[in-house]
């Protein structure tokens, strides 16, 4: 039924360092009858679902895949760990959850993430364990070495035994097998997630209503992979973190991302500003100036009113002359049409005397 575990530890929504891969994967334990699975599990390659797994069906199902990747989860890994985290999950739930609970039902997740570094070195595996949405614990294994931190009350002789067996697990299961996969899945998915688009950039300014000044804004968008160093610099020093409004990175529908950052100025600054963007993408820093004159804080509005004006009366000009000229030659063709059938008549005229 749970055959897809041996992931399970492969997951925590932590960025990786720049040119790095990691793959993650979050596993949800609901105890108790409800609607949803018992058990699901999603796994990410960088930022790409490669697969999801529910207990109703019993089976892991890749995403978004173009080639076979029936071959990239090790089966005698898969059964080991799925057994394993059965228990795990069922026992901890029991252990933790109070004797005269009322809770309908009972949520414990595990997430997790192991790495490969730039150098396609081994990096580092962290797995964090909550109950009722707040972290219990968290292990991190690098280089041989453990770090373990807990928010329980447990003595060190309560924890001794159950960390060794832990570190154990992790050693010599869990850390190899999610290294393998995630290898495997670089290998299948690789022109995927190692593609590089260049992020498109404006440094924009903007009347701000609300203050009678202006909002500068760098924007970045439509980049490839995530990782992205934005800066504002005023006058080749950056502006304070204190100042900067938003900064957040956003997903675009195309699977490309932006990011934007924005500044209220006044309408008497006179700052040199710089939008400054370092990417994988990039091979040098890509800056953009924006210069100010707010001597006249509507000069860029009283332009665009004055071009739009103009334009008005020079299509209305040519309408007028274009109209005149039709009047001149309807009123020369009248006056021909006339002088004929005057003509017409005095010739009918002296041939009838």
């Amino acid at each position: 039924m749970y055959r897809v575990f041996f992931i399970i530890n492969v997951l925590l929504p932590a960025a990786s360092p720049r040119g790095s891969h990691s793959l993650r994967m979050l596993l949800t334990c609901i105890k108790r009858q409800t609607q949803l699975p018992e058990l699901t599990g999603t796994m990410i390659l960088d930022d790409i679902t490669v697969g999801y797994y529910d207990s109703q069906t019993g089976s892991y199902i890749a995403r978004a895949n173009t080639t076979n990747e029936d071959d990239v989860i090790d089966p005698n890994h898969l059964n080991t760990i799925s057994d394993y985290m059965i228990a795990h999950f069922m026992r901890r739930s029991d252990y933790l959850r109070p004797i005269n609970h009322t809770e309908s039902h009972v949520v414990f997740q595990v997430m997790g993430l192991c790495e490969q570094l730039d150098n396609d070195k081994p990096g580092q595996m962290i797995t964090k364990n909550a109950f009722r949405g707040s972290t219990i614990d968290e292990l991190r294994f690098f280089d041989g070495k453990f770090t373990y931190q807990g928010s329980l009350n447990y003595t060190a002789q309560q924890i001794k035994p159950t960390l060794e067996l832990s570190m154990w697990r992790h050693e010599n299961i869990f850390y190899p097998a999610c290294i393998k996969t995630l290898k495997n899945y670089l290998e299948k998915r690789g022109k995927q997630v190692n593609r590089k688009l260049k992020p498109r950039v404006r440094l924009m300014q903007k009347a701000n209503s609300d203050s009678g000044g202006f909002r500068v804004n760098c924007l970045a968008t439509g980049f490839y992979p995530r990782h992205i160093n934005l800066t504002l610099f005023r006058d080749g020093q950056p502006v304070a973190d204190h100042e900067i409004i938003g900064g957040d990175l956003l997903p675009n529908g195309d699977g490309t991302y932006q990011m934007r950052k924005s500044l209220v100025i006044s309408a008497a600054d006179k700052h040199k500003y710089t939008c400054s963007v370092t990417h994988l993408s990039l091979d040098n820093k890509l800056d953009i100036d924006l210069e100010f004159d707010h001597g006249e804080p509507f000069k860029s509005v009283i332009s665009s009113v004055l071009t739009v004006l103009a334009l008005m009366l020079v299509f209305g000009a040519a309408a007028a002359i274009t109209a005149w000229k039709r009047r001149r030659a309807d009123s020369i063709k009248n006056s021909y049409s006339s002088a004929s059938t005057s003509a017409e008549s005095v010739a009918t005229k002296s041939d009838l005397t």
